[in-house]
C-alpha cells in the first residue's frame, strides 16, 4: 500500500514535473545535501564566534544523532533497496546511490541543521535554511532517488534530532552550574 502511493508519486514526478530546464537546477540544490558537507561547513562556521557557538553546538549534537540514527542505524535495518533499483519505469537523474534508501539522509540532516538554526538563530537566517532543507528533500524525489516516505522519515528524523539537541544545548547553557563558566 505505502509503496504503492510512493510509486504513484514518483512516477506523477517523473511524467509532470520532470522538465530538461528544471533538472540542472534539482540537481544544483541536491548538492547541498550530499555527505552533509554544507551543512558541517556551516556548523563549523557557527562555532567559530561567541554569539553563534550555542547553535554550532547544537547543530553538532543534531547532526551526529542524525548520522548515527540514519547511516549506522536504520538504513542498515531497514535495507530498503532505491526505487529505481525496483521499479523499471523510475529514472534516476543521480546515482547510483551506494547506500540504502530508506531515510533520505540529504534531508534528515538538512532538517537536522535548519531547524536547530530556526529554533536559535533570528527568522531572518534560519527560515531561509529550512526552504533550502525542503528543495533538498524534493530534489531527491525529483531526481528519483528517493521514495516519498524516505524523505518522510528524513524529515522527521532531522526534527526529532535538532529538538534533541536545542534541548541539551538549553539545558547546558541554563544549568546553574553553567551560569558561572560563561
Amino acid at each position: 500500500m505505502i509503496t504503492d502511493i510512493d510509486i504513484r508519486f514518483l512516477t506523477f514526478v517523473q511524467e509532470h514535473l520532470r522538465t530538461p530546464a528544471a533538472t540542472p537546477f534539482w540537481k544544483f540544490i541536491t548538492l547541498f545535501g550530499d555527505a552533509g558537507i554544507f551543512w558541517i561547513v556551516l556548523t563549523l562556521i557557527l562555532l567559530i564566534w561567541k554569539r553563534t557557538r550555542r547553535a554550532g553546538l547544537a547543530c553538532t549534537i543534531s547532526l551526529l544523532l542524525d548520522f548515527l540514527i540514519v547511516n549506522i542505524l536504520i538504513k542498515n535495518l531497514v535495507a530498503r533497496p532505491r526505487p529505481y533499483d525496483l521499479f523499471q519505469h523510475i529514472e534516476a537523474l543521480a546515482g547510483p546511490m551506494k547506500d540504502y534508501s530508506y531515510p533520505s539522509g540529504h534531508t534528515a540532516a538538512s532538517f537536522a541543521c535548519s531547524l536547530v538554526l530556526v529554533r536559535m538563530l533570528p527568522k531572518k537566517y534560519g527560515i531561509p535554511l529550512v526552504v533550502l532543507s525542503a528543495l533538498i528533500a524534493f530534489s531527491r524525489l525529483y531526481l528519483g532517488v528517493h521514495y516519498p516516505t524516505d524523505v518522510i522519515g528524513g524529515f522527521l528524523i532531522g526534527c526529532l534530532t535538532s529538538w534533541i539537541a536545542c534541548r541539551v544545548v538549553q539545558h547546558r547553557w541554563e544549568s546553574p552550574a553553567s551560569a558561572g563558566s560563561e
